[in-house]
């Protein structure tokens, strides 16, 4: 394995340093062979000190020879020179998309591993592209501010330290690393939204809007995710004062709507509709209740949740 300090790799490693520091003794990270990951687990193994890192290699099954292509990846981290490698054969149930569906399969082992080892941090190697990718996704659906804002570079344990970082210098690094990666089919089939978004829809932009259209969407998503942040933080607030299965609706009243749709979805979940069931029609219809109130009958909600206006209260109840 080359290890020569040039300038893609050691941008990769620099994004690491932050999230390195004094008193991590377990990492894990999730690696697929691909560009972004396998720069991720290089500068990871450079930059471990004394830091136990261990990949998490996973087979999804999704494509004929899958099995052979998890094998490459254990042996290509060998190669780096790690000796502690976990793998494991997801089972994926396609119920909304191939993508959704092995996604929340990935992750269900990714928890699993978490459970055992108690790491710091679990790292994915997410990019500026990938970023940017999933604000035009959010755009197209029509969503709010949270789903605008991308993804984070902390949720919870699940780390993202190469947000900043783009493709173009994973490759790079991995070329600087003489690490042979593996290019996904799936990446370049035109069925699924993201492949139509970075074959043509992003370069498209770069043609007609100028070059930086890419850093300027993950720049968007910064700004957009404060403000989601910021108003998340006062509906939470608000709704730890009151009763949230019985809100006045002179209170709500005086907010803004973006307080208001928060304020209500919160009440809903804690009411007991399952986390991430409702959809923004849902929410809207609920607000309604409060900004355009004309007698409307009650709302049956995800989790028999049911939400009434009844003398100037938003009232909710769960039905078995």
């Amino acid at each position: 394995m080359e290890t020569t300090n040039t300038a893609n790799l050691w941008e990769v490693r620099k994004a690491l340093k932050p999230f390195l520091g004094d008193g991590v003794q377990t990492v894990l990270f999730g690696c697929s062979g691909g560009a972004d990951s396998m720069a991720l687990g290089l500068a990871l193994f450079l930059e471990r000190g004394n830091i136990k890192v261990i990949p998490v290699v996973i087979d999804h099954g999704l494509q004929p020879g899958s099995d052979q292509i998890a094998t490459q990846t254990i042996l290509k981290l060998k190669e780096i020179g790690y000796t502690q490698i976990e793998s494991a054969r997801a089972q994926v149930v396609v119920t909304d998309g191939i993508e959704a569906s092995a996604r929340r399969a990935r992750y269900q082992i990714f928890n699993q591993f978490i459970d055992s080892y108690q790491p710091e941090h679990f790292f994915l190697a997410h990019t500026l592209n990938d970023q940017a990718e999933t604000v035009l996704l959010g755009l197209a659906r029509g969503s709010g501010a949270r789903s605008l804002s991308g993804m984070a570079v902390r949720n919870n344990i699940y780390t993202r330290p190469l947000l900043k970082i783009s493709r173009q210098v994973t490759l790079a690094a991995c070329k600087e690393g003489g690490i042979n990666i593996w290019s996904d089919p799936h990446n370049d089939d035109l069925r699924f939204s993201r492949v139509k978004v970075r074959k043509n829809v992003l370069p498209n932009l770069d043609e007609n809007l100028g070059p930086g259209v890419i850093e300027a969407l993950a720049r968007s998503a910064d700004l957009l995710r404060d403000d989601a942040d910021a108003l998340d933080s006062f509906a939470t607030e608000f709704i730890t004062q009151v009763d949230p299965s019985n809100l006045e609706v002179k209170d709500l009243e005086r907010l803004p709507k973006a307080l208001r749709t928060r304020i209500l979805r919160l009440a809903i979940y804690q009411a007991g509709a399952p986390v991430g069931t409702l959809t923004a029609e849902q929410i809207f219809t609920a607000e309604a209740l409060i900004s355009d109130w004309h007698g409307q009958k009650e709302l049956s909600l995800p989790g028999n949740v049911k939400l009434l206006r009844n003398s100037g209260r938003i009232t909710l109840s769960t039905t078995n």
